[in-house]
This record gives C-alpha cells, sequence and structure tokens, in this order.
C-alpha cells in the first residue's frame, strides 16, 4: 500500500504546479500557494488525521483514505476547472494525510520491539521505492498523455490500493496509549508556545524549504529554459537514488559526532546545491546548450548542473533527516518527547507553505509563464532565470547559520537532561 500511495502522490506532485498553471489556468503565483497549501497540509494534518484513525480502527481509516484519495485524483485527471480541482485537493489531501500514522502505527502494532527499527526501515524503503516509481513514470505519461493522465494513473494505483485493503487487511491489535483529538491538540497549542521548540522548527524550516524547490520552481525552470521535452522527473529522481545508496553510510560515519553537528553539515550543503542550480544558467551564457560530461555525452548546462545540485540536496538530506529527530526530542520537555515528537515534522508545514509562495514570486519576476510573453520578448526572457536560484541560496546560509547559533545558545543541550516543561531558549 505505501508503494502504491507514494508512487500516485510523487507521481502527482513533481507535476502538480505544471498542472495547476498549463491545464487549470492558475497563474504562477497562485499556482505556487495552491501547491504550498496541499503540500503543508498534508504535514500539518497527520497528528489529528491519527487520532482519528485510533477511534475509527485503521482498517476503516485506510479505506477512507484511499476512497479520497480515489475521488480526489480521478477529479483533479477528468475535471481539470478551478471551481472543482480546489475542492479535489483539499479530498486528496485529507485522504493523503491519514497513511503515514495508519502505516507506521500498523508497524508499531505488529512488530517486537527488537525488530521494529529494521522493519521501519523496510518502510522507509518500500516508500523510496513508490517515489521512484511514480516520478519516474510521471515523465512518459506527461509527454505522450498530458498531464491529466498522470491524475488518473494516481487514481488508478489509489484504487487498487482500495481493492486491496478491502480484500487482505485485517485490523491489528488496539493500541495501549490512543489519543484523543483534545489530546492532540493540546499538544498542538504545546508546541507552538515553546519557544525553544518552536524556534528550531522555524530555522530547520529553512532546510526544507529549498529541497522543496525540486517540487515547486526546479519543473518550470527546466522546462521553460531547456525545453518541453527536459525530464524534471527524472532528475527529481535523482535525490530517493542518493538517500538510498548513501544515508546508511552517512549515518554510521557521523555516528560519534553531535546530532546538531551532522545537521549542521547538511545544512551547509544545502546553498551550495543552490549556487550549482544557478550555475547551469552562467554555463549556458559561455558555452551553449550543450556541454560534454565526462567526455561521454553532451547534455545542456542547465540540466547538468541541476543533476548536481539535486545530488547535494541528496546527501545534505543524509545528514539532517536522520538526525533530526534525535535533536528535536533533546529540546523537548522531559517526559513529554512523545507528545512533542507528534509535531515534529512542522518545519515541512511551514516549508511547504512559504517555500512553494516564494517559488511563484520568484517564477513571475525571472522564469514567467511563456504564454504571457510577446514573441519579441520571448526569445530574452529567461536569460537571468537562474538567478532565482541565488535567492534560495541566502536562504541556505542564513539558516545554516541560525542553526550554529541556536546551538550556542542551547549550550550542552544534547548531553544533559531537558528541563521541565515550556522551557524558552
Amino acid at each position: 500500500m505505501e508503494v502504491l500511495e507514494r508512487a500516485a502522490y510523487y507521481g502527482v506532485f513533481i507535476a502538480l504546479t505544471l498542472y495547476l498553471t498549463n491545464v487549470v489556468g492558475f497563474s504562477d503565483i497562485s499556482a505556487a500557494w495552491v501547491s504550498g497549501v496541499f503540500s503543508g497540509g498534508l504535514y500539518l494534518l497527520p497528528p489529528f488525521t491519527g487520532a482519528l484513525a485510533d477511534a475509527i480502527g485503521f482498517r476503516r481509516a485506510l479505506l477512507l483514505a484511499f476512497v479520497l484519495l480515489t475521488i480526489g485524483y480521478a477529479t483533479l485527471g477528468l475535471f481539470p476547472y478551478k471551481a472543482l480541482v480546489l475542492p479535489a485537493l483539499v479530498v486528496t489531501m485529507v485522504g493523503g494525510s491519514f497513511i503515514k500514522p495508519v502505516i507506521t502505527g500498523t508497524i508499531a502494532r505488529t512488530t517486537e520491539h527488537a525488530v521494529r527499527a529494521r522493519a521501519y526501515s523496510i518502510f522507509y524503503g518500500f516508500a523510496n521505492i513508490g517515489a521512484f516509481a511514480g516520478k519516474g513514470l510521471a515523465y512518459p505519461l506527461r509527454i505522450y498523455l498530458g498531464l491529466e493522465a498522470i491524475n488518473l494513473y494516481a487514481a488508478g494505483l489509489s484504487f487498487v490500493a482500495l481493492i486491496v485493503i478491502a480484500l487482505v487487511f485485517r485490523q491489528v491489535g488496539v493500541s495501549q496509549a490512543q489519543s484523543s483529538m483534545r489530546d492532540v491538540w493540546s499538544g498542538f497549542r504545546k508546541v507552538l508556545t515553546n519557544v525553544r521548540l518552536l524556534t528550531l522548527m522555524l530555522i530547520v524550516s529553512g532546510f526544507w524549504m529549498v529541497q522543496q524547490q525540486m517540487y515547486a520552481t526546479m519543473p518550470k525552470y527546466i522546462l521553460r529554459t531547456v525545453g518541453p521535452t527536459a525530464s524534471p522527473e527524472w532528475i527529481a529522481n535523482v535525490n530517493p537514488l542518493v538517500v538510498i545508496s548513501l544515508v546508511m553510510l552517512v549515518t554510521q560515519s557521523m555516528k560519534k559526532a553531535r546530532a546538531l553537528t551532522s545537521m549542521v553539515v547538511g545544512m551547509a550543503l544545502m546553498p551550495v546545491s543552490a549556487l550549482c542550480m544557478a550555475l547551469g544558467g552562467v554555463l549556458q551564457g559561455g558555452s551553449g546548450t550543450q556541454i560534454a560530461v565526462a567526455g561521454i555525452f553532451h547534455a545542456h548546462p542547465i540540466t547538468v548542473m541541476m543533476v548536481i545540485g539535486v545530488t547535494l540536496q541528496g546527501l545534505a538530506e543524509c545528514y539532517v533527516s536522520p538526525r533530526y529527530l534525535e535533536f528535536f526530542s533533546r529540546q523537548a520537555p522531559a517526559g513529554q518527547e512523545g507528545l512533542y515528537l507528534g509535531f515534529a515534522h512542522l518545519h515541512s508545514f511551514f516549508a511547504s507553505v512559504v517555500g512553494f509562495g516564494i517559488s511563484g514570486y520568484l517564477l513571475n519576476a525571472y522564469c514567467p509563464d511563456p504564454r504571457t510573453l510577446s514573441p519579441a520578448t520571448l526569445p530574452h526572457a529567461y536569460q537571468s532565470a537562474h538567478v532565482m536560484w541565488l535567492y534560495f541560496a541566502v536562504i541556505g546560509v542564513a539558516a545554516t547559520v541560525a542553526l550554529i547559533i541556536y546551538g550556542w545558545l542551547t549550550g550542552a543541550r544534547e548531553h544533559r537532561p531537558p528541563p521541565a516543561s515550556g522551557s524558552p531558549i
């Protein structure tokens, strides 16, 4: 089910801003905000839908989730009109928000403690397989059948998952510690009023804000500067390949380092990745539309530098992701780590909404929709498009410096027991 759901989601998500602009008719700015809220909601809602899943049972929750996903994706594919697209995205967002808490909760309920880490690693592996397959298949679907076909493909995968659940999935034991909606809301308020944790999440959101540009900015940037047959979908797939290949090696190499140290290394790589992406436009100005790669083949310089940039982002993720939850948990009040970890990924909510929003304005300014340009201005319209990536490089630098300062202000926070509840910085 995880493979099917991730393949559906990432197939749609990599092309979502393109679909909203090229098919539905939103401007770059409007499409960015809509996509950002959609993505952000998928990080904000899971604690609440997870509590609902506890109340109604995991099997019913999954059936509801995939019914909503099937309806949402099918509506996007069949009825690409503004009046229907926004409700369809809300339905899809709510359906998708059930998946991670229910599937990870199922793993927790059906595995012994001694093998649970291995079980979660299998889950993570299958999630990446689904993400890779979804983005890989999105390219031929877009080229040969159109952007609407990606949504129908996602609806088909969701319907298959629905049938699998109906025929195969059985309710597992009830969790000993269920969370009520009141408990979740109380935890949410505590996190938002804990200055230390809220500051950490806002800082780390700068990292993910740059990473989100793989979906917010990169597809339109590549297609508008390189050409309509370019493949942002396959370029984006470099990220899971790097993560799958290197995350264990990086984690092992940094096992003796403090979590903060590992995170700072990863954060520092993000502005470098953005600079590499910007360099593609500079190289094009000097070498034209083809450069030799290792003397083996030729490729567009923007494509080459984008692949390098996405590779660095994947490497950065290997340093940050495995250690963030560890570091976050040690900033939480003593005895409330589990409660606070339920909202540890709020940084991705902030990163999605703000990162996509910024992307829309930058695209409009530096890499506008070609349909809004006159034939006379079109040939020179994208000469400064690469400047967009410099803004994200600045965001990456600011986030890295802020994390270093945060670590200095919190002192030896990783080595001593956390203070009592709600202590500010």
